[in-house]
């Protein structure tokens, strides 16, 4: 079963540079590939599901249901963590940019966004509170609120300035295509 909220298009193993590699620019895509800590934080989530659900079985044939249907319901919820994880980070369509976090969603049209550019200021490392010096990707709204897309030390980009530089240019490509300077 394809995931395809794992990989980039196929468009990101390609040499050249094009900016804005999709065909079809109305589907939600994030322009990077999820970094390896994020990814293997869900693998071990998944991992300690398949165990659950082992236990849950187990439970399940000791004849205890009240057990086994409360160990279920701990491995789908790890599961859904673990996949809503995944789903965490920046995503772009022709309709605007889409930052998506663990509890909330913020998506800003390209009309609304009047700068987005790569600052150096401290920025929390793996999204814990430890702050540390590096680059960050900001959006400004036409209200004047910035929205934080990217950093260079989250669980996608941690110890990978070149895929930073490379997600970073894609969504101002992406602005510079659809935004309000594209209109004018």
């Amino acid at each position: 079963m394809p995931l395809p909220f794992l990989t980039a298009d196929r468009a990101f193993d390609a040499t050249d540079d094009i900016a804005l590699p999709y065909d079809d620019h109305d589907e939600w895509r994030r322009p990077y590939r999820p970094g390896p800590w994020r990814v293997g934080a869900a693998a071990l989530a998944l991992l300690l599901a398949s165990f659950v659900l082992f236990a849950a079985v187990i439970i399940a044939a000791a004849s205890a249901p009240g057990g086994a249907l409360a160990t279920f319901a701990l491995a789908a919820v790890i599961i859904v963590v673990a996949l809503r994880a995944l789903r965490v980070g920046t995503w772009v369509s022709r309709h605007g940019v889409r930052r998506v976090g663990f509890f909330s969603t913020a998506t800003v049209a390209w009309p609304q966004v009047t700068e987005l550019r790569t600052v150096q200021q401290p920025v929390r490392w793996l999204g814990l509170p430890r702050t540390v010096q590096g680059q960050a990707l900001i959006l400004v709204r036409q209200a004047g609120e910035q929205l934080t897309l990217l950093t260079d030390h989250n669980a996608d980009f941690l110890s990978r300035v070149e895929a930073f530089d490379r997600a970073a240019d894609t969504v101002e490509a992406w602005n510079a295509e659809y935004g309000v300077h594209a209109s004018r």
